[in-house]
């Protein structure tokens, strides 16, 4: 069985693109692609697709969409303090492993 690869970032997460030619931007993840160290972020990263008519849409033409952005060119956005931040990984209490705000010290995950 293969062991699942664990990111910093999850889908619905509220990220900042640190590096590229979206820096400066925020989005929400809407989907991790764990073999190739990538995530797809709302309305970043937008590229044109050239579609043929078929069974998922019917009609083809160009169609715009998010393209994938490495996992290291993102960074978390706190919602607490608002700002981009490190993800630290902490145990509470209950044995449930939760990542936390680095700056802030608050709990990400709830």
């Amino acid at each position: 069985m293969k062991s699942q690869k664990k990111y910093h970032i999850k889908k619905n997460d509220t990220v900042l693109v640190i590096a590229g030619k979206e820096q400066g931007k925020s989005g929400k993840v809407l989907r991790i692609v764990p073999k190739k160290d990538r995530a797809i972020v709302e309305k970043l990263n937008m590229v044109k697709r050239h579609m043929r008519p078929g069974a998922h849409s019917r009609q083809g033409g160009i169609l715009e969409r998010e393209a994938p952005i490495h996992i290291s060119n993102l960074m978390l956005l706190c919602s607490k303090c608002t700002d981009p931040t490190r993800v630290g990984y902490k145990i509470l209490e209950d044995n449930r492993k939760v990542r936390y705000c680095k700056k802030c010290n608050e709990v990400i995950d709830e």
